[in-house]
């Protein structure tokens, strides 16, 4: 029990003197999230709405998928887009493996499932009725555009904080993709898992707070706007 007590303390003392080290990983992980969950909203937003309000053939099975990329575990990503970005894939020759641009392709491809999938869900539930609300006031295909767009804000706002939840916290595909490489690709994840397998516990105690604390703060807009 002393060296959690002393872990917690030395990782107390590593936050409050801003490690240098600690807090480019913080600012590489953010970026690397946050660009991620910015790219899957611009596609995913569209898509999902298209997709949720649209009458098609196969509409079923659209949302079966959507509904399982979603659960797809992070591992299984990674191992996609690094065989796709090895020297042997299709992709190696723009030499992206173990670069920030590959960890952004990875979390992209977890966070446009959620981002997708939340909009269809929500388009498909409730869109059409927003739709036929603005014909019947004669409402043209722009002000409609803007009436759904106004109605569903809050939940699109829920895709896109779940979508960033899940990237920022994901260790298996930025470890695959990234490999892990101090002053690099090393993201808080994947700092933790390191830190921890060389019995470095402060560090990792120190990074978990902060991981924790950015979770703590996602949630809370999170549950703020499904408050409202």
């Amino acid at each position: 029990m002393g060296y959690i007590i002393e872990g917690i303390q030395e990782a107390l003392r590593l936050i409050a003197t801003m490690d240098q080290e600690m807090m480019h990983i913080v600012l590489l992980s953010l970026f690397v999230s946050l660009t991620a969950t910015l790219f899957a909203t611009i596609v995913g937003i569209p898509l999902g709405l298209w997709s949720g309000i649209g009458q098609y053939p196969g509409k079923r099975l659209v949302a079966t998928t959507l509904f399982t990329l979603m659960s797809t575990p992070p591992v299984i990503m990674g191992l996609i887009v690094t065989l796709l970005l090895s020297r042997k894939g299709p992709f190696g020759q723009f030499e992206l493996l173990f670069s920030t641009p590959a960890m952004i392709i990875a979390q992209f491809l977890l966070a446009l499932p959620i981002v997708m999938g939340i909009t269809f869900e929500i388009a498909r539930n409730t869109g059409r009725k927003i739709l036929d609300v603005g014909t019947i006031f004669g409402a043209t295909k722009l002000e409609k555009l803007f009436l759904l767009m106004h109605q569903l804000r809050a939940n699109v706002l829920v895709a896109i904080m779940t979508a960033l939840a899940r990237a920022i916290s994901e260790v298996g595909a930025v470890m695959l993709v990234g490999g892990n490489i101090k002053g690099k690709t090393r993201v808080m994840t994947t700092f933790i898992a390191l830190n921890n397998s060389m019995g470095d516990y402060a560090k990792s105690i120190a990074m978990a707070i902060l991981l924790l604390s950015v979770s703590l703060c996602i949630h809370f807009v999170l549950n703020l706007v499904r408050g409202k």
